[in-house]
């Protein structure tokens, strides 16, 4: 689990940085323009960060699987070794899934104004610059494709796990049982939530049944809000940090 939880940490701290130093800089400076080569760079890390952070909720969600469904396994299962490859799997599979879209992206006419109404270069603005010089359909339908599929896979392979560890606490006897297992995945459960929730609805449902800037909010929510909320909800679990927070609360 720590393994895990310090592997993801530093994702949300690279996830963080691929959008958020530019968003300061325009927010600040009167120019707000980012170069066509810099705008593909931040395209291409910041939707393979998000990709491997969807890797890694599955992974974690396997974990908390293993703990609580196969307790007397987890030893033999989940190995040092083991949870090493998986995290290698993350981050390479995570940087390789989202090539085939920037490459086609870059080779796509863009005839301007090269105006996006946005807070940084994600996929939809920049399809809808090149869609208004010449039709596209290939191109929006594999990156869409592509997109769906990361992440219904990875929300549906979160579920599955999770509905088998409900199943699996549903069996315990004792309400101490219950609380343990719940205590277990109340914090990776709340991130999924959070994490998927904000996604789904930029990505996945129709941007035109929104208000206009329900998809800028909607983004910043999980480009920015959830990797700051996601500390705090981990954090919950430690006692140390439980024990430091009652006593600041206490000292006001």
């Amino acid at each position: 689990m720590y393994i895990l939880l310090a592997n993801f940490s530093f994702l949300e701290i690279w996830y963080v940085n691929s959008d958020v130093p530019n968003l300061l800089i325009n927010f600040l400076s009167m120019a707000k323009t980012i170069s066509f080569t810099g705008c593909l760079l931040q395209l291409y890390f910041f939707f393979s960060l998000g990709t491997t952070e969807c890797l890694f909720l599955s992974i974690m969600a396997y974990d908390q699987f293993l703990a609580i469904c196969r307790p007397l396994h987890y030893p033999t299962i989940m190995t040092t070794k083991f949870c090493y490859r998986l995290v290698i799997f993350c981050w390479v599979y995570g940087f390789l899934w989202f090539l085939i879209p920037v490459i086609l992206i870059t080779l796509l006419p863009f005839c301007g104004p090269n105006v996006i109404d946005d807070f940084l270069c994600d996929l939809g603005p920049l399809l809808a610059l090149a869609s208004a010089c010449v039709p596209i359909p290939g191109t929006v339908l594999i990156c869409g494709t592509m997109s769906s599929l990361l992440i219904f896979s990875t929300f549906f392979y979160i579920i599955s796990s999770y509905t088998l560890v409900l199943r699996s606490v549903m069996q315990v006897p004792s309400s101490a049982g219950w609380k343990k297992a719940f205590s277990t995945c109340s914090s990776h459960l709340a991130v999924v939530c959070l994490f998927y929730g904000s996604i789904m609805l930029t990505y996945v449902s129709p941007g035109s049944g929104q208000p206009e800037g329900m998809q800028k909010f909607t983004k910043l929510f999980y480009s920015v809000l959830t990797p700051l909320f996601n500390p705090v909800i981990y954090s919950l679990r430690n006692k140390e940090m439980k024990d430091a927070l009652k006593k600041v609360l206490g000292d006001f």
